[in-house]
């Protein structure tokens, strides 16, 4: 099939060499409920599942079977309680469970184990293991209540799964877990993943739910996210949280506090979300990690690439003044940077001006894919911070394209003649740059 635009393809799998590097050999844990089967989404998680094999990711996969079970019990016509959100998991329910799970264990297996030529499963050669790795406890009683079969997570064999993992197959977990009496309990597929990743110390842990990730009281989706941020939107009263995200996001949150280094929420609606989340730098989901992905920081030598990959098109259609690299060298220490996970994704100057205690906001530039999600508003701050500890009383700009994002962020234009001194000698009067300044 040929492709609508190769030149964006080829710039895409260039910029997700960095991640290919990064992933290889690291574990990452993807669960999501049984609806991903019963709706016919696995066999696309499937091959992205493959793809990420063949690059050499240690994969665990979570799968729930709350679908299953709810269906067969209105079938039975069998009364379902909750108590917390948690299934109270009576004799009956449990020979439900028992029967779903291991109906989506080997209907996942089947389609793990698809080599079709011209399929993008064509050469796979994955190998699934499943078995009881997963160690259970009762819950016991909560709110009066004994929730029978219902259980957590007491331990993992993180012994045999690694054996299973350096021997490159991929392993298959389902939401039941075993005592050490041979009793057989239901578990919470997120628990079930937490758990895991926690306990093998994993890079990611993957949630793929009915959501695109979590949203703000506005319904905006939330691409990034610290554990404190994360808890403070759980703990909301207004907070819109719901389906899902509800039961993923605690958890992702803790496998973050205990060392998992980031977790990710993802729609299993949109084909090849698992891809676009974890190999493009703005992703399609929410991003959990225990610091901050994205800082502004003073520009150091080894930016100067990425702040020319900035400025360059700017240039050329005249936007900027050109600035070769070696003025960049011996002006980097004027320039702050924006860095989103490794990447330089916006970058501004600042010129101060002492005698008149002003300095010129410079070089102002965000990378167009994060364009519209504040990106210049921080970079704006953090200049303005800066000039306000070299005790600097104003801003002011020169622009021929932007001016009302400036004035729409407190600058006033005003006439060439306010310009300090020396910056008025260097006016070009060919470019008939709008002059802005902003006291602080």
């Amino acid at each position: 099939m040929a492709l609508a635009s190769p030149d964006k393809f080829v710039q895409w799998f260039r910029a997700a060499a960095p991640y290919i590097h990064a992933f290889r050999g690291r574990t990452f844990v993807i669960a999501f409920g049984g609806e991903a089967i019963s709706e016919g989404r696995f066999v696309g998680i499937n091959h992205d599942l493959n793809l990420l094999a063949a690059l050499g990711v240690r994969l665990v996969v979570v799968h729930g079977a709350r679908a299953q079970i709810d269906a067969k019990l209105k079938e039975l016509g069998h009364r379902t309680r909750y108590v917390q959100g948690l299934r109270v998991t009576d004799d009956i329910t449990l020979a439900v469970a028992k029967e779903a799970s291991g109906r989506l264990r080997v209907e996942i297996e089947a389609l793990l184990s698809m080599g079709l030529p011209g399929s993008p499963m064509a050469g796979a050669d994955i190998r699934v293991s499943s078995g009881n790795f997963v160690t259970a406890k009762p819950i016991g009683i909560l709110d009066g209540v004994d929730l029978q079969h219902t259980g957590e997570v007491r331990k993992i064999d993180v012994a045999a799964m690694r054996d299973r993992l350096n021997f490159g197959e991929l392993v298959l977990l389902s939401p039941l877990g075993y005592s050490a009496t041979g009793e057989i309990f239901n578990v919470a597929l997120e628990n079930v993943a937490e758990a895991v990743a926690v306990a093998l110390g994993a890079e990611k842990l993957i949630f793929m739910m009915d959501r695109p990730g979590a949203t703000n009281a506005r319904g905006g989706l939330l691409r990034e996210l610290t554990p404190l941020q994360a808890l403070k939107l759980l703990t909301r009263k207004d907070s819109t949280l719901d389906g899902d995200a509800k039961f993923y996001l605690p958890c992702a949150v803790r496998a973050c506090e205990q060392g998992v280094k980031r977790a990710h929420l993802i729609s299993r609606h949109a084909d090849g979300a698992l891809l676009q989340e974890l190999f493009t730098h703005q992703g399609v989901g929410t991003m959990i990690a225990p610091d901050p992905v994205e800082k502004l920081r003073d520009a150091k030598i080894n930016d100067i690439g990425g702040i020319l990959r900035l400025i360059e098109p700017l240039e050329a259609d005249g936007t900027l003044v050109k600035r070769g690299r070696d003025l960049l060298e011996m002006e980097v220490g004027r320039f702050s940077v924006l860095e989103h996970d490794g990447m330089i994704t916006g970058c501004a100057a600042l010129y101060p001006f002492t005698e008149e205690r002003a300095a010129e906001l410079a070089c102002l530039v965000v990378h167009p894919e994060f364009r519209g999600r504040d990106a210049g508003e921080r970079l704006l701050e953090g200049m303005e911070q800066r000039a306000r500890r070299q005790r600097l009383k104003k801003l002011f700009v020169l622009t021929t394209r932007a001016e009302h994002w400036f004035v729409e962020h407190g600058f006033s234009e005003v006439s060439v003649d306010e310009l300090p001194a020396q910056k008025r000698e260097m006016y070009n009067y060919q470019r008939r740059s709008v002059v802005l300044i902003k006291r602080l």
